[in-house]
């Protein structure tokens, strides 16, 4: 009884597996979806869901590509165009071999889901008249550069201890949406950000805004990202210093004044220095010849008494 179990075991454990596998593979396929990827102004082609047999021609079939299920870009019924959106005009092609939509000049508004439908319009005994092959949906992801972000900073207030600035982050004329971040000597900070744009299939522009009270020189890093790119721009952020005296020259009529009073100064000191002596030499000299005068004269007899003795004599 174990060993019949056992035997059987294995058969019913690999078609169990095999279900399960199978059941994967068919939910997977199902959930695949194909995307395409291009920049504005550019080329990309969409695959199709059908390859025409390199034995048969377009002229057995009938290929519609439409977008949004609703709008119908290029159809051919065998190899006549029969259909053709007015937005796409002279900028779709389809390959008559793999039936791809070429799309030149790619456009933002060319974003979104289309579908490649393909009739056969031969019939056959089990399907009379023309039946459906295949209408699986592509999407095509079309992004737009964003400008180079721009940093612009504002100081509101300094002190000689800290300084309180605005710092404002911007860029434009990309798509889609972005992120916008912001690194602070490569920390992360959260910055304030809004967005501008006319439509949600039109480019975006955004401003990132960080409030900053400042202690010393930093450095401060903005990222874009946007559909997996990146752009960004770095700056450094000095802290204003009003610690500092001016040291500023002296005007030029300071200078001139400055000048004319220290010439006088040296002329008027060099004048006393020169004259000074010599007039008082010449002072001392006149008083040192009327003594001298005076001694000689009071070593000389009266002349009161020369006459008096020579009075006497007589």
């Amino acid at each position: 009884m174990k060993m019949g179990c056992l035997k059987r075991w294995p058969l019913k454990r690999w078609l169990g597996l095999g279900l399960i596998v199978l059941h994967c593979i068919t939910l997977g396929c199902a959930q695949e979806k194909k995307v395409a990827k291009s920049k504005v102004g550019e080329k990309v082609g969409l695959p199709c869901c059908y390859k025409i047999p390199s034995s048969e021609s377009l002229q057995n079939y009938r290929v519609y590509w439409q977008m949004n299920v609703t709008d119908v870009v290029l159809a051919y019924a065998g190899e006549k165009k029969i259909n053709e959106h007015p937005r796409y005009v002279n900028r779709t092609k389809l390959d008559f071999e793999n039936l791809t939509l070429w799309i030149s000049s790619v456009e933002i508004l060319d974003s979104g889901p289309y579908q490649c439908i393909v009739q056969s319009l031969q019939s056959s005994p089990d399907k009379p008249g023309s039946h459906l092959l295949c209408g699986e949906p592509v999407t095509l992801f079309v992004t737009a550069d964003f400008s180079k972000p721009n940093i612009e900073r504002e100081v509101t207030a300094s002190s000689c201890a800290s300084t309180e600035m605005v710092v404002r982050c911007s860029s434009h004329g990309g798509f889609p949406k972005p992120e916008i971040r912001g690194f602070l000597n490569d920390e992360r900070v959260v910055l304030n950000t809004t967005w501008e744009s006319e439509s949600s299939l039109s480019p975006y522009n955004v401003t990132g805004t960080l409030w900053l009270n400042m202690t010393k020189d930093s450095n401060f890093t903005c990222f874009v990202e946007y559909d997996g790119l990146l752009r960004s721009t770095s700056l450094l952020l000095a802290k204003a210093n009003d610690c500092i005296v001016s040291t500023a020259l002296p005007s030029y009529n300071v200078i001139t004044a400055s000048s004319i009073i220290i010439i006088t100064f040296v002329l008027a000191v060099t004048l006393a220095v020169k004259y000074l002596p010599r007039h008082a030499c010449s002072h001392c000299s006149k008083n040192q010849v009327s003594a001298e005068d005076d001694v000689k004269e009071s070593m000389n007899p009266p002349h009161s008494c020369k006459l008096t003795c020579e009075m006497s004599s007589l």
